[in-house]
């Protein structure tokens, strides 16, 4: 339920995609006044109908709020929105970047805004976006202590546990090590489930007995009945994810990991993408191992 105090200061919001929008309705639903832009006419309607405000661009936005969120698809468009509100952006502003990009661009980032007075902030996600939208996610922050220190409020109304991670970039790694766990937890529910249909068992009932066991993951409980049901309407694209597990590689590959598993993770999800299951859930790549069991099947 909304606060039915005075709003806050405006937040901004660049990028009303599936995490964008789950971050608008906590924003609201805490009492702040969310003024946002979004590429796409049908996401900035959505907004609105949420409660917030849009813009025509996002230097706009920029000249509306002092702290300003990004929720976009990679760091590149990070850095085009951020190139088109430089003569915008101006000391005291504060960015919050909830983009899972390249760790590294990210801390180049930081630093480059530093030099004009500018707060940058990686706070990654952990969570799909109706986790982010029912309160049950985690946020990853990197950057600057102080910097924290001063959007701890609003980062504690996006997520109720919010980690410090360490300085510039830190955030978007942590959310790569977690992203291995959480991918490979999915990918190995797909595997079992196939398996179980291969075998000619209760697939229903495999998953019950997983919950119950050692083997039980909080992922059963977000995308075992998905891969039952067949039902990927997206909660967080399958195409993300494979960019977060080429990044994963990127970081392995810097700090001299070999990383099988991932390597593995890597070519289902590109299978996936090239069978065109990219725009659905994460948990669509249950398709692409159910069918090699089946391709298999004497």
């Amino acid at each position: 339920m909304a606060s039915t105090s005075a709003p806050l200061n405006p937040v901004g919001l660049i990028g009303v995609g599936l995490i964008g929008s789950a971050l608008a309705a906590r924003l609201l639903a805490t009492g702040h006044r969310v003024i946002g832009h979004d590429i796409s006419a049908a996401r900035r309607e959505a907004l609105t109908s949420l409660g917030g405000e849009t813009k025509s661009d996002t230097a706009a936005v920029f000249r509306s709020c002092s702290r300003v969120i990004l929720s976009l698809p990679t760091h590149v468009e990070v850095e085009t929105v951020l190139g088109s509100a430089e003569e915008t952006l101006c000391a005291g502003h504060v960015v919050i970047d909830t983009t899972t990009g390249d760790p590294d661009a990210t801390a180049e980032i930081s630093t480059r805004l530093a030099a004009s007075g500018v707060s940058y902030l990686d706070a990654t996600v952990s969570g799909s976006s109706s986790q982010l939208r029912d309160g049950c996610a985690v946020l990853m922050v990197g950057g600057d202590a102080a910097a924290f220190a001063c959007c701890r409020d609003l980062l504690a109304a996006l997520a109720p546990e919010v980690f410090h991670c360490g300085g510039p970039g830190s955030g978007a790694r942590m959310k790569l090590v977690t992203n291995v766990v959480l991918g490979l937890n999915r990918a190995a529910l797909a595997e079992g489930l196939a398996l179980a249909e291969g075998l000619g068992l209760d697939a229903r009932q495999a998953l019950a007995v997983m919950q119950r066991g050692p083997a039980y993951s909080r992922i059963m409980d977000r995308k075992g009945e998905r891969m039952l049901t067949g039902n990927f309407a997206p909660e967080a694209r399958l195409s993300q994810h494979l960019k977060d597990v080429r990044l994963i590689l990127e970081q392995g590959d810097a700090a001299g990991l070999p990383m099988p598993l991932s390597h593995a993770h890597r070519a289902i999800l590109e299978e996936a993408e090239v069978a065109g299951l990219g725009a659905l859930d994460n948990s669509a790549i249950f398709r692409v191992l159910a069918a090699r069991q089946r391709a298999d099947a004497p």
